[in-house]
């Protein structure tokens, strides 16, 4: 692994998109307290409604919401690690990729004990109590309770790099959603509700966007001077792994058209572009120094438990780090894109380009190369 590139990243660098007024992880004191933000005051209601029933409801009013010491002591047992690259619906760069670790929601759910008429799972956060600003997103029944063998299911997560989730991160608990974009793994985790409602009540839905939208495979190409002096030039970027996996990154590289780097969707450039192939930095030879300290790679989901290695690269669901050596160029502007081909052989923005389930369009860096 590279020294320069990580593949986990420190939780005070992930960019901060959460809202509202005052921001929940800006409270202070007793402010935070009474919130329920803190691991001693956190609480998770689960309850019914819209016909749906459960056996034993976990409610406040009742004093037996779950907290956080029963979640913890779930996890000796049912405990998760699953590495994630989070993403914005509506931004088109992964924010962050950290190590999750919590319970999968199958087995939270299993504490009220039998479930009747249910077909979605509705789950809120804290959101300054404002139904108004209040983050929501909901699972089908089957998602929530069923997962394929080569993947993982939604979990409740309470640790990030081997560490407690810092509240800005949505800390104390914060849904895990794997294939999702980050608007389904909801921060500040405090109630989940057991429904007969067949609609999605995601926040985002309201908004026209597709609740459903798994993660699309997709480039992105990493900021970097304007103005080179030497040669050769690297380019450097990550590539978001979406469902339908990655076989390789390609670029463009072709002088400055002199309209600052758009290219309609129908300009014939496209057409007639070369593709080059990008080297995609292999799976670290040893993880000790990649993940955090007492973690153990056959312990990671998606690992082999004994040869520790990944089962498959690059891993679904994760950032790729990829890269991209320019020949020697003549002085001049140029301009740089990079596209990923997925397993099924699309090419971005292919199979879906619609930004109504994730913005995944081509990316260009513009530059120029000194005489």
């Amino acid at each position: 692994m590279g020294s320069s590139r990580r593949f986990l990243t420190n939780p005070g660098e992930f960019r901060d998109v959460s809202r509202g007024n005052p921001r929940p992880h800006t409270l202070k004191g007793d402010a935070l307290v009474r919130a329920r933000l803190t691991r001693d005051t956190w609480r998770l209601e689960i309850v019914a409604d819209g016909g749906a029933q459960i056996a034993t409801p976990r409610t406040m009013a009742k004093d037996n919401a779950l907290d956080f010491a029963t979640l913890e002591k779930l996890g000796q047992t049912q405990s998760r690690k699953f590495l994630k690259a989070m993403q914005c619906l509506n931004i088109a760069q992964p924010l962050g990729q950290g190590l999750w670790e919590g319970v999968p929601l199958r087995d939270v759910l299993k504490l009220v004990g039998r479930i009747n008429n249910i077909r979605r799972v509705y789950y809120h956060g804290f959101h300054n109590n404002d139904p108004k600003q209040l983050f929501q997103s909901s699972l089908s029944y089957t998602q929530a309770m069923e997962a394929p063998p080569w993947d993982l299911g939604p979990f409740l997560a309470y640790k990030l790099n081997g560490g407690p989730i810092p509240l800005e991160r949505g800390g104390p608990v914060r849904m895990v959603v794997p294939w999702a974009h980050g608007f389904k793994s909801i921060k500040w985790l405090q109630r989940i509700t057991i429904t007969n409602e067949f609609r999605a009540n995601d926040t985002y839905a309201a908004g026209n966007n597709d609740p459903e939208s798994y993660l699309k495979t997709a480039a992105y190409v990493d900021p970097g001077p304007e103005v080179f002096k030497t040669q050769p030039i690297v380019i450097t970027g990550t590539a978001m792994v979406g469902l339908s996996g990655l076989k390789r990154i390609e670029y463009w590289l072709r002088p400055d058209a002199g309209n600052h780097g758009q290219l309609p969707d129908d300009d014939p450039g496209w057409r007639t572009a070369r593709w080059q192939s990008c080297v995609l930095q292999p799976p670290p030879k040893d993880w000790g120094g990649t993940l955090p300290d007492g973690v153990l790679p056959r312990d990671v989901w998606g690992f082999d438990p004994k040869t520790g290695r990944p089962k498959d690269w690059p891993m679904r669901y994760s950032w790729a780090i990829w890269s991209a050596t320019l020949p020697k160029l003549r002085p001049g502007g140029y301009e740089f894109r990079a596209r990923t081909i997925d397993l099924n052989d699309f090419a971005q923005p292919e199979p879906r380009p619609y930004p109504k389930s994730g913005r995944n369009e081509i990316l260009c860096r513009q530059f120029t190369v000194a005489g």
